[in-house]
């Protein structure tokens, strides 16, 4: 994106603006780094031919700085060392490098493929990023069950079965399938819970399946229903329609009155689909269409899904590390990490012409297997509809903007407030998770001037202290995150990655004795330059809002009720207080699981099942004689010798 078409670069944030500031006096102050990259370069440039590929620049650290693809890398390498023709943005990076990984490929085009793999790994600060990198919700139509099931997928596909999306959110998914539920009557259910039922369930009753567990259906059926749905699904949703019509008006005339209205309900949900478009997408068939919007040196992307003609939803992505850069070379980035999981759309509408168009049409038909077709629309439907995405691109972009603004506001009192040196751009959030000191467990969120960090979260399971003593382990798990950071990066790089990263601030879930231990535990790992505040609930347990924030030094501090930074803090300790209770009541709902006969060494899953079906109860596997467990199918006579010893030590 030029800076001419987009205004004034945005001010960089955590990662961007320390390499920022490192580079810009590398360049500066000390031509010997720009020196040193070069000369990396060239070692690795000498060993190259003219194939294509790609290649990974690192630093010193080994961390990557960014991920390139070339048609020739000989020539492509060659150009970072001919310093005086980059721009300054290349300059820093140049200055940064200290080594280089190459891979090459079979073509430009595979090599495109795996550069979007690496960035989406590596995440390189000199790489245009998604920063919404959440995989896709799919609708699953299962075929590997005589009764196939309908359901929500995320992930790899590798269940047998017909996908279709992508959808933007989970929330249209849901959305999709309850409609779909109602208008084709088909499970969502477990194959288990499937099989155990003996009388229908309530989506029966609420007309919302057709009950093939107990027989109300039979296969032949079913099976039309699963056709209408792929038939509906695949775009045919008027042929589907009229059907239905037909049906329920040879029901009328019989006089089955009930058989037409379950038909009724059926064409009303096909309606309530096609109405809630609100995106008019008919004769466009399967297409995804993204129109770009360029403002205050950010970039916004919306991107709305077409699938048979259907509205399957819509989102906005704003990439990051687009400053310098020409719009055309944001726009195929981005293109090219969306697709790297995505399956793309026979069809891609966008609203500008890009140079490589003709590169990621091969490397997009190559994963999909068929052919991709890139095109800028100039009329028809298909132009309205990129004009439409084009203006909900400008809408989000200013949406955006404007809550940036607002949220920068709030980092800026905050740090005020907690009498921080500069706006933090990594916040830890502690916080711990116990019933009487049983499965106890310590977390950790992460969150930045752009929001919560979801990927960094972390949790703790409790190892030592074991009793309720929320001290101990506070003490334990910051002992644990922070050693960790010390052996990961202990020159304090905060453009590190994972638990290497140290934070700007730390905040704790307690008063002055959580406050008290942690500083102890930091003291004793010789850290003395950690930010530590704990949020505790006021004199009336939080009750008015009044939390208390309690420094190392013994200060206490308040905010007013309507407080926008109290606010921010409030949902940072509720976040991580979720999280906490999250982690516990899963690591609970393990442990209420587990069977006594997990702790008899050797003892797999084959056999714990043939024991609790001979004797019913491991209680009664516990008392059993050594000639009784002799008799259990699939126990051998030394395995049952080792049951008995485990239970009777003392023979």
């Amino acid at each position: 994106m030029s800076r001419t078409k987009a205004g004034t670069p945005p001010t960089p944030t955590g990662s961007e603006r320390f390499l920022e500031e490192k580079a810009t006096a590398a360049v500066r102050g000390s031509q010997p780094d720009i020196e040193a990259g070069v000369n990396a370069i060239r070692e690795v440039q000498r060993t190259l031919k003219p194939k294509p590929g790609v290649y990974r620049m690192q630093d010193a650290r080994g961390d990557v700085l960014y991920v390139g693809k070339a048609r020739a890398l000989k020539n492509r390498v060659a150009n970072y060392t001919q310093v005086e023709r980059l721009p300054m943005r290349l300059k820093r990076m140049v200055a940064q490098t200290r080594s280089m990984t190459i891979v090459t490929t079979n073509s430009e085009a595979e090599a495109l493929l795996l550069e979007a793999q690496l960035i989406k790994r590596y995440r390189p600060p000199y790489n245009v990023l998604l920063r919404d990198d959440k995989s896709f919700p799919f609708i699953l139509l299962r075929s590997d069950h005589s009764f196939p099931r309908i359901m929500k997928h995320r992930g790899a596909r590798r269940a047998k079965g017909n996908y279709y999306g992508p959808f933007a959110s989970a929330g249209s998914v849901n959305t999709t399938i309850n409609a779909l539920q109602k208008l084709f009557l088909l499970r969502s259910c477990t194959d288990s819970f499937f099989s155990r039922r003996d009388r229908p369930c309530l989506l029966y009753q609420i007309k919302r399946c057709s009950a093939p567990c107990v027989g109300r259906i039979d296969e032949a059926g079913y099976a039309e229903l699963v056709g209408e749905a792929k038939d509906f699904l695949a775009g045919k949703s008027s042929a589907v329609q009229a059907k239905i019509e037909k049906q329920m008006a040879q029901a009328a005339e019989a006089l089955d009155f009930e058989t037409a209205a379950i038909l009724r309900d059926r064409l009303r949900a096909a309606t309530f689909i096609q109405g809630s478009q609100a995106i008019n997408a008919a004769g466009v068939g399967d297409a995804d269409v993204f129109a770009m919007a360029t403002k205050g040196g950010q970039v916004g992307i919306q991107a709305f899904f077409i699938r048979g003609g259907q509205n399957w939803g819509h989102r906005a992505f704003f990439p990051r590390h687009t400053e310098g850069l020409e719009e055309e070379a944001v726009f195929s980035a981005f293109l090219a990490q969306f697709y790297e999981e995505v399956p793309p759309a026979k069809t891609i509408l966008v609203d500008r012409e890009l140079p490589d168009r003709e590169l990621l049409e091969e490397a997009f038909g190559e994963s999909a297997g068929r052919a991709v077709a890139i095109s800028v629309p100039q009329r028809g439907d298909r132009r309205r509809l990129l004009e439409q995405a084009s203006r909900n691109a400008v809408e989000a972009l200013e949406r955006r903007l404007a809550e940036t603004s607002t949220q920068a506001a709030t980092m800026r009192e905050t740090a005020e407030f907690l009498d921080l040196p500069d706006i933090p751009q990594r916040i830890e959030v502690y916080d711990n998770s116990h019933i009487q000191g049983t499965n106890s467990v310590g977390a950790m969120i992460v969150a930045g001037p752009e929001g919560y960090l979801k990927n960094q979260y972390r949790k703790f399971n409790i190892r030592k202290a074991q009793s309720n003593d929320d001290f101990a382990m506070m003490r334990e798990v910051m002992e644990r995150r922070f050693s960790r950071a010390l052996k990961e990066d202990p020159d304090r790089a905060t453009q590190g990655k994972g638990d290497g990263m140290w934070p700007d601030l730390v905040l704790i879930d307690g008063g002055k004795g959580q406050v008290s231990a942690v500083m102890d535990t930091l003291e004793e790992l010789g850290i003395e330059d950690v930010n530590v505040v704990g949020v505790a609930k006021g004199p009336h347990h939080g009750r008015d809002g009044r939390e208390v924030f309690h420094f190392p030094d013994g200060r206490e501090k308040t905010l007013p009720t309507n407080s926008p930074v109290l606010f921010y803090l409030q949902r940072l300790r509720d976040e991580v207080h979720r999280f906490a209770i999250g982690a516990h009541r899963a690591k609970r709902s393990r442990a209420i699981q587990a069977s006594p006969l997990d702790e008899i060494p050797g003892i797999g899953p084959a056999r714990k099942r043939a024991l609790l079906l001979h004797f019913g109860t491991a209680g009664k596997v516990r008392a059993a004689g050594l000639e009784d467990l002799r008799r259990v199918p699939g126990v051998s006579a030394a395995v049952a010798r080792q049951i008995f010893d485990f239970y009777h030590p003392n023979g």
